[in-house]
């Protein structure tokens, strides 16, 4: 034991979001019965970097006895983390493939049904689920699915779709989690669906900064809804050369 900085959890405050899990590149923390809990306090360097996007301010640094920060220990913990695919410790977080589904009767006016797995979130799909290897990709911004029709059938069929918003979500950490999961899976092509509006250009920035940065040539299709639902713009464009860094 030892005293010294470790991270702590205000339960009452605590609105189980997932936002630290994600934040912290220890995976000190968990969900556990709906609230954020420290792992190990081994696990926890207490430099606080799962506090900065807490909605609710549950989380602090305080001072006190701990068990002293193991970095062996915690870099073994972090890999079977993930080897696991368990981020957070929320069952929907599982990736499934459910390609080989059963045909099922639907009336004329219902529309078919084209998503083949699960998670959707980019936040919280692994990079390694054994999907992605041979996968045509399907990255769409948040709002697309609502802003035109037969969303499924035009965009998600034959693909694998991941969803994120570009504006109210954390591009450096999903420039991240892309250059890992294209360097590490072989991906046919991936298409980028977003709105017209200019703060939804970020995700073709990070998507192709992470292509370029993940030394892939994975071809790369972009489609842009305007903000009644019909397409402005649609086509095959080239990477940007020399990208500063997200």
């Amino acid at each position: 034991m030892a005293l010294r900085n470790i991270i702590n959890i205000d339960e009452e405050k605590c609105n189980g979001c997932g936002q630290c899990i994600v934040d912290c590149a220890e995976a000190a923390l968990q969900i556990v019965n709906g609230k954020a809990k420290l792992v190990k306090e081994m696990y926890c360097d207490g430099l606080g970097a799962c506090i900065g996007n807490c909605p609710t301010g549950a989380l602090t640094i305080v001072q006190r006895d701990a068990e002293v920060f193991d970095e062996a220990a915690t870099e073994k913990h972090v890999h079977e983390t993930k080897k696991k695919e368990e981020f957070c410790g929320c069952p929907s977080m599982r990736a499934v493939d459910f390609s080989e589904k059963k045909e099922v009767h639907q009336s004329a006016a219902e529309t078919k049904p084209e998503l083949t797995n699960w998670p959707v979130q980019l936040k919280l799909v692994a990079t390694n689920a054994p999907y992605f290897n041979g996968a045509d990709l399907l990255l769409a911004a948040d709002c697309t699915a609502f802003s035109t029709v037969n969303f499924h059938s035009r965009f998600i069929k034959g693909k694998k779709l991941l969803i994120a918003c570009p504006k109210l979500d954390d591009a450096q950490f999903y420039y991240e989690k892309l250059t890992e999961m294209f360097r590490e899976n072989s991906i046919n092509s991936i298409t980028v669906v977003r709105m017209e509006v200019p703060c939804c250009g970020g995700l073709s920035y990070v998507v192709k900064k992470a292509i370029q940065d993940s030394k892939k040539d994975i071809p790369y299709n972009e489609v842009v809804i305007g903000i009644k639902g019909d397409i402005v713009g649609e086509g095959k464009t080239p990477l940007i050369p020399k990208l500063q860094a997200v």
